[in-house]
């Protein structure tokens, strides 16, 4: 048995769980670092409301992660038990059966990667196999489930995870991703059938599955990850801590009610938000970031926000509530800014911003290359200029006579710092007989031409594109993310030097917005 234990906890360079490659941008394996990192959050928190107890020194602890893929958080919750206890539990093979019977349990997210899970965690794939180091189980599975669930269909729809019949009505030898955990009305009861008895768990931790890709051409795909939080809070564990990505702050489809609970729940104490992507994952590509928090069942207060900047540099932590905006404001520098502007009072810009499709013709729509149409308009369309006749237009006809400002729908997002937010050429003004395809929003209607070249101006100022980096996390430009920007008079050109000064913006703030917002030589 100690041969067991001992292949079980000694060192592995490399680490295995570190060379796995992704299943997918929906099922992200969770590195072991970034695995630590959040299990060093949890266990400050413990001390900080436990009289300084060491949590990994409480053999009556328990453990579950609702999610489990390669079995990382389980492993590394196993290993610093297996230290905490050596006093409480010296002999070692008690030891470490004690903590993976009676302290640790995982519910696997496919078939696949309860096994992947299982190896990490007993060093086989059957918990009551020969070569696992635990001694106890009468169970193949052990403390690790995995329960094949199917769908529920209404109206071509599983009401629990939002998949469409057409993608997830699959054969027995395909994958549901109908994941048991958020599969049912009663949480409770599934986690009380899944492991035999009535279960209370001090932790919840875990990364869970994101989205569902729907397959279909043109489909945004569905974020599910916030279903896994609802779910989790419903079992009432002391603390919980989950990666998500951060396009609750600010957006996501579907996400508004969850949003809005999130920032009101006073419960969420600690949130790291780290601001690049690959500052967290280095092997998949989340848009807009990621970010872990930890919620706890019986503390309230105010959030302490830690921002990992570009770079993987962690910020200075900052206490601050959640509630203070209708979105979450991700960079703790940016508060104090976003509070001088708001506080001026006066209308938001984004008043002037059409729906998407502003005149409704889809992006791949070009209409003919020459001038033949019956009372021709002039098409920006996706990658070049085209003409159609009005009555190709769908709506907002009117607008065709009108002086105007066009943006991109979809422009850079939140990868590459300093942000450009617009691309190259920006805003640019549109003259009366001139519409666009889906690929551009009016970001505003002018007068005439001159007062169009002070709102292209205007929205050209780091200022401006700063106030909309706070909403736009995704490479998605729509009116909701100008909200914060002041719809001011455009009987004149405006500068970031008048700006700043008419909002009182110091030298360091107009600094951070430096290091926020790029330099661009207009096209």
């Amino acid at each position: 048995m100690s041969r067991q234990a001992g292949f079980a906890l000694r060192g592995r360079n490399p680490d295995v769980l570190t060379c796995i490659a992704n299943l997918s941008n929906d099922e992200v394996f969770t590195p072991p670092e970034f695995a630590n990192r959040m299990l060093d959050v949890l266990a400050e928190a413990w001390a900080a409301d436990n009289n300084r107890a060491n949590i990994w020194a409480d053999k009556d602890v328990t453990f579950l992660d609702p999610v489990s893929k390669s079995g990382v958080f389980l492993r590394e919750i196993t290993r610093r038990l297996i230290e905490g206890l050596k006093d409480e539990i010296p002999r070692l093979e008690d030891r470490v059966d004690h903590v993976l019977t009676k302290q640790v349990f995982g519910m696997g997210i496919t078939s696949l990667t309860s096994l992947l899970a299982r190896r990490s965690l007993y060093c086989s794939k059957y918990a009551n196999g020969r070569h696992s180091v635990a001694t106890s189980f009468t169970t193949k599975d052990g403390n690790i489930s995995f329960e094949r669930v199917t769908h529920t269909w209404v109206d071509d729809r599983c009401p629990y995870c939002g998949a469409s019949q057409r993608d997830y009505d699959r054969g027995d030898d395909l994958e549901t991703h109908a994941y048991a955990f958020i599969h049912t009305d009663d949480v409770q009861a599934r986690v009380d059938e899944v492991f035999g008895g009535s279960m209370q768990f001090d932790v919840i931790i875990g990364n869970p599955p994101y989205q569902l890709d729907t397959g279909g051409s043109g489909r945004q795909a569905t974020p599910i990850y916030h279903r896994f939080v609802e779910q989790a809070k419903n079992l009432e564990p002391q603390y919980l801590s989950l990666v998500i990505p951060a396009r609750w702050f600010a957006g996501g489809m579907g996400l508004g009610a969850f949003r809005e609970e999130m920032l009101s729940d006073q419960r969420l104490r600690k949130i790291v938000d780290f601001v690049i992507d690959k500052d967290a994952f280095p092997k998949v590509n989340v848009n807009g970031g990621i970010c872990f928090f930890l919620w706890s069942r019986d503390s309230k207060g105010e959030c302490e926000v830690t921002t990992v900047a570009p770079g993987g540099y962690w910020g200075k932590p900052v206490v601050r509530p959640l509630d203070e905006f209708d979105i979450f404001i991700r960079r703790n520098e940016a508060v104090p800014i976003l509070r001088k502007v708001l506080e001026a009072k006066g209308g938001s810009f984004a008043r002037r911003v059409s729906a998407i499709s502003p005149f409704g013709l889809p992006t791949k729509f070009h209409g003919a290359a020459s001038k033949s149409a019956a009372k021709p308009v002039k098409l920006y369309g996706s990658g070049k200029i085209s003409w159609v006749s009005r009555s190709e237009l769908e709506k907002n006809t009117a607008w065709v006579d009108r002086w105007k400002v066009l943006i991109g729908r979809a422009t850079d997002g939140n990868e590459n710092y300093p942000l450009p937010i617009w691309d190259h050429a920006g805003p640019f003004v549109a003259g009366p007989g001139e519409a666009c395809s889906w690929t551009y929003l009016v970001a505003s209607l002018a007068r005439d031409e001159t007062e169009g070249s002070y709102i292209v101006e205007y929205m050209r100022t780091k200022f401006f594109r700063f106030l909309v980096s706070l909403r736009k996390l995704t490479q998605d430009n729509k009116a909701e993310n100008f909200s914060f920007v002041p719809d001011l008079p455009m009987n004149r050109s405006w500068t970031d030097g008048m700006l700043y000064k008419k909002y009182g913006i110091t030298d360091d703030e107009a600094g951070f917005i430096d290091t926020m917002i790029r330099t661009i030589e207009w096209a």
